[in-house]
């Protein structure tokens, strides 16, 4: 199956989250897309020390009404910090019968060359990139200095391909702007989110007192 994945701390999941999931999965034609909660960021601190047992339990409660749409622990089972490749690297072992599309902002992809052996990314999945409709630049010219001869330009596709076959893809998305800092600003002021957060999330944030 053609899976998408899309990584985050989901403090709170929100309708952003859902929204961009959504457009991926139409524009790539994929099967299902998979929520994975980080474990432990390593590049920032988890605000307000959320477990990563209510922020899976907030993300399955999320996809419930969404078929296409699973929550993935695997960054919980493993524990410790969450690096991305060795996510990848542990769903092609435990999974290879999937071809996988990691999912990230533009803003997440312009700062790749900060992650932890990021060159070996493409080793493992396609890299698909979310920007605002109108994005004008180029994911070439992003990418670190010292992976950028490895992409040539596919006129089929007409996306970038790395030299281990695997694509780098641009989706446009058109969801507004929507805070986690801000959402749990309001919820510590017990303020109504229900426009930003479905909810099923709403009422197990009360349920269990969070971010209060």
């Amino acid at each position: 199956m053609r899976i998408g994945l899309l990584g985050g701390t989901f403090n709170p999941i929100h309708f952003g989250h859902l929204h961009i999931a959504e457009e991926v999965l139409k524009s790539c034609n994929l099967d299902q897309i998979w929520f994975v909660p980080t474990c432990e960021p390593p590049h920032k601190r988890l605000a307000g020390n959320i477990s990563f047992k209510h922020r899976m339990a907030m993300v399955e409660a999320a996809l419930a009404d969404y078929p296409m749409f699973s929550s993935c622990n695997i960054e919980g089972r493993r524990g410790g910090t969450s690096y991305s490749v060795e996510t990848l690297k542990q769903l092609n072992v435990e999974c290879p019968q999937n071809e996988y599309y990691f999912i990230m902002g533009i803003d997440s992809f312009q700062e790749i060359g900060s992650w932890k052996n990021y060159s070996r990314l493409f080793d493992f999945a396609h890299i698909v990139v979310t920007a605002r409709p109108g994005f004008s630049g180029s994911l070439q010219e992003l990418l670190p200095v010292a992976i950028a001869d490895r992409f040539c330009y596919d006129s089929d596709s007409k996306n970038l391909q790395c030299d281990t076959g695997f694509s780098l893809i641009t989706v446009a998305h058109t969801c507004r702007d929507i805070s986690s800092t801000e959402i749990r600003q309001h919820l510590s002021m017990n303020r109504d989110v229900g426009e930003q957060v479905p909810l099923a999330v709403v009422e197990y944030i009360k349920m269990h007192r969070l971010y209060s």
